[in-house]
């Protein structure tokens, strides 16, 4: 009689098992809710770091010209004796900027307390991150520009001399923040915030622009790209002092 051996090591076989489909999904939702998050805490923390310039920088130079201003009675770079009531009315070439030392000295010597910017020496620049966040460097001068404002008629400009800050340095998601802030709207021609090409634009009849550049061009370029690893594109900004 022949006897059925018996294999008494043999391990158990199990049946692997996949993921259902409702497992599946549930694990796409939650991966799409995490990327979710952290492209939202990407823009919150940019929008917080382009509030902390506007405020700590660009209102830190406004509130500084203004101080200056009302100090001396006459704007940075102007002739003490003699006021032109136009920025650096003093130099050789009136309406040339005013800018770097010249420009901090001038504050420094007026007694007037300066925002931080980005060290000692260098309180006339800021450093940021853009969209990208590669980093960027903005920097403030003033200037006297000509400035296109309405005319007597509705749909009508006319040029008229203005005290400016020149905004260096400025990408379209900061200056999008400064103009809301500034303006309450995104304008680049009209309000006290616009681009330098648009500051003068007294072309009859015509509504506002878009600001010339956005977050999908890259550094020196006017393109958009699918690149998100360059610097992105920047323009000047000019913002209108109240004299």
């Amino acid at each position: 009689m022949t006897t059925k051996p018996t294999n008494y090591g043999a391990m158990p076989v199990r049946r692997q098992r996949g993921f259902s489909l409702l497992e599946l999904s549930i694990a796409l939702v939650v991966i799409g809710l995490v990327l979710g998050a952290v492209a939202v805490g990407r823009d919150l923390q940019r929008s917080a770091a382009n509030q902390r310039l506007s405020t700590d920088f660009i209102q830190g130079w406004q509130l500084a010209y203004e101080a200056f201003f009302n100090g001396v009675g006459y704007p940075p770079g102007d002739n003490p004796t003699n006021p032109t009531g136009r920025v650096n009315g003093n130099s050789a070439t009136p309406g040339s900027e005013l800018c770097g030392d010249a420009m901090i000295n001038a504050f420094l010597a007026a007694g007037i307390r300066l925002p931080a910017g980005r060290t000692e020496g260098q309180q006339d620049r800021y450093v940021y991150l853009d969209s990208n966040g590669n980093p960027q460097e903005a920097r403030v001068c003033f200037q006297s520009v000509d400035w296109a404002e309405p005319g007597v008629t509705v749909g009508t400009y006319v040029t008229r001399p203005r005290n400016v800050m020149v905004i260096r340095g400025t990408t379209f998601s900061l200056a999008a923040s400064l103009d809301q802030q500034i303006d309450g709207n995104s304008d680049a021609r009209f309000g006290r915030l616009r681009d330098i090409s648009f500051a003068n634009d007294v072309t009859a009849n015509t509504p506002g622009k878009i600001w010339p550049i956005d977050d999908r061009m890259a550094f020196g370029s006017t393109t958009p790209t699918s690149l998100d690893e360059s610097q992105v594109a920047i323009t000047t900004a000019l913002f209108k002092m109240m004299r």
